[in-house]
């Protein structure tokens, strides 16, 4: 008698070893996914100190610039980047907000008053304070 595995048995483990290697990569996704939404929300909250420093820089203060300054226009685009599509910002005089979308849903809002939240749209035109 011969020593070996069947057919039967190596299709079996080829099977089991499919199973478990799409649990894995499905595993992964929703990690990459994770990530991306915490790149998002880092870009965004960087603005804040940014913003300040736009505030402090102008006289008389105010946030009219603050989407127009480099930097903060750098963060809203990365974090457009990390969550797949465009992220905005808006600011007047005394207000400034920006949001991006999420890579698992829902949009990333923070604004000149430290609120940072999730949000199910992007904020409208010209809004300057997260809903």
């Amino acid at each position: 008698m011969k020593k070996g595995f069947t057919l039967i048995e190596l299709l079996v483990v080829i099977a089991i070893i499919g199973i478990l290697s799409s649990v894995v990569l499905a595993s992964l996704n929703s990690a990459r996914n994770k990530g991306a939404d915490a790149a998002v929300k880092s870009n965004l909250a960087n603005i804040r100190p940014q913003a300040e420093i736009v505030y402090d820089g102008v006289s008389p203060n105010s946030y009219a610039t603050v989407c127009a300054d480099s930097t903060v226009t750098n963060m809203v685009a990365a974090a457009g980047n990390a969550g797949g599509a465009t992220a905005v910002c808006y600011d007047s005089a005394t207000e400034w907000a920006a949001s991006s979308p999420l890579k698992t849903g829902g949009h990333w809002c923070v604004d000149f008053t430290g609120i940072a939240k999730a949000e199910a749209s992007a904020l409208g035109t010209d809004v300057t304070k997260c809903p």
